[in-house]
């Protein structure tokens, strides 16, 4: 009699793997993280172009874009 309550419980259980997510879930940044990486981005876009004045705006504008293009690949994978 045991077995066939064993049988009825062991046919409606899921295996453990089928509960997991098949990718783990990427590991968030902070924002102070974001701001960080946008800050690396426009200082070597700024250095690519030797510095000049008149472009840090839009080597902000650039870096962020860029960051936020790359987080997002990465969230997909």
């Amino acid at each position: 009699m045991a077995k066939a309550k064993e049988t009825k419980t062991a046919g409606k259980q899921q295996p453990l793997q089928s509960k997991r997510p098949t990718k783990p879930a990427p590991d968030k940044l902070s924002p102070e993280e974001v701001y960080r990486l946008i800050q690396e981005s426009a200082y070597f876009k700024a250095k690519e172009r030797g510095f000049a004045p008149g472009n840090e705006v839009q080597d902000w504008i650039d870096a962020e874009a860029e960051v936020r293009r790359r987080l997002e690949g990465r969230a997909q994978q």
